[in-house]
């Protein structure tokens, strides 16, 4: 039996799959001697907080930072990527705080992902485990693209240009909205990347490499800068790697010159291991948790709330609406209101009833510790409404 069709006989649901998860850590905690931190997120919901973010890294610090005798850290990691700024930020508080630092991948690391995997001592991968090629995505308008397929469109737009002296009128259109600060940017996005994986990789995974594997002869630290500045460019090469979103597996890498912990050769691990992704899978598909940060000892998770029909106050008040949002966790109920009017009445009114206003970050905290994505009942509202919300912190 499949550990899916395992988990989904077992019937668990909601805190029970969570409780689940809780202890496959504790037990991989027993069995690795290290402490493992979960940080997995849903990459085939479309939600705009799936990404890595800066909350991310506030998370990371606040459920971390206080642990007093850990000193060997594990990552389970799955995301499609994001932020590099803030892959760096979350990367520069554990090798901090921490001794050592790895990082166990047993679905997707993609991206920025990948970036934070070469700053750890040891990489452990399972069969299914995948990362990608490290060229940065940038915001291009409405849209997240690769910075090297942009840049290799603007190359190919130039060259046509010169051979012919113009452009098509589309062509001539999309490069007139190019700004010169937007290309630097997208420029130095590309170098970002490739210089902190080429920085991490020789502090971190080569660090303790003193001799050559065949030759036995030593190693010097111009011949790990060497060793980590070639592998950063193959990550960055797209003659290997044709679209962002390749797959690259634990023997691609170890073809480009890093050692990968294959985590299938110790079947005892390796079951923990894609348990945790199995438990994450089913959390993902069968509740609004979009992302899980989870330790033996603590959890955290965002869920996104949807869209839900906004009930329209009494007639004294038409620019607002009254919601009632349920946790998915414990069930607890959170009566918030929304306006699309600055009035100050609407406020104290709606607050002596015991609403509280739409908060202006669009998350929800829960008392247990849930995280409610409020997007979806934003966009579901103003839908409705045909009007914007104003959130009670732009008054």
């Amino acid at each position: 039996m499949s550990l899916m069709s395992e988990y989904i006989a077992k019937g668990l649901k909601g805190p029970a799959l969570e409780a689940e998860l809780q202890q496959l850590v504790a037990k991989y905690n027993e069995r690795r001697g290290r402490y493992l931190f979960v940080y997995a997120a849903a990459l085939r919901k479309p939600i705009p907080g799936v990404s890595l973010e800066q909350d991310d890294y506030y998370i990371f610090h606040d459920m971390l930072s206080r642990l007093a005798d850990v000193r060997a850290l594990d990552v389970y990691l799955e995301t499609p990527g994001g932020s590099g700024e803030t892959a760096e930020e979350i990367v520069r508080f554990l090798r901090t705080k921490f001794e050592s630092v790895s990082f166990v991948v047993s679905g997707e690391a993609k991206s920025a992902g990948t970036i934070m995997v070469m700053a750890g001592d040891e990489i452990l991968m399972t069969e299914t485990g995948s990362l990608g090629p490290i060229d940065a995505q940038v915001r291009v308008g409405r849209y997240w693209q690769s910075a090297y397929d942009y840049m290799e469109w603007v190359s190919t737009k130039r060259s046509e240009a010169e051979k012919a002296g113009r452009l098509n009128p589309f062509d001539a259109t999309m490069v007139a909205q190019i700004t010169p600060g937007e290309l630097l940017g997208v420029s130095n996005s590309l170098r970002f990347a490739e210089d902190l994986v080429e920085k991490w990789l020789t502090q971190y995974k080569f660090g303790r490499w003193t001799e050559t594997e065949t030759r036995k002869l030593p190693v010097t630290p111009e011949m790990r800068r060497q060793r980590a500045r070639e592998i950063a460019r193959d990550l960055n090469d797209r003659k290997k790697w044709w679209s962002h979103g390749q797959s690259v597996k634990a023997q691609d890498l170890e073809s480009i010159g890093l050692r990968i912990t294959k985590l299938d050769t110790d079947p005892s691990l390796a079951d923990l291991v894609y348990r945790i992704q199995t438990v994450c899978r089913i959390l993902f598909e069968t509740t609004g948790t979009f992302k899980v940060f989870a330790t033996a000892d603590s959890k955290l998770f965002r869920v996104a709330a949807p869209a839900v029909p906004a009930r329209p106050t009494e007639k004294a008040m038409p620019d607002a609406v009254q919601l009632e949002i349920q946790c998915p966790q414990c069930n607890r109920t959170h009566r918030i209101y929304a306006k699309f009017t600055q009035n100050a009445k609407i406020d104290s009114d709606l607050q002596t009833q015991g609403y509280v206003p739409f908060p202006q970050d669009l998350k929800l905290t829960c008392a247990c510790g849930k995280i409610i994505d409020l997007s979806g009942a934003k966009d579901g509202i103003e839908a409705q409404a045909g009007r914007k919300i104003v959130t009670y912190a732009e008054d």
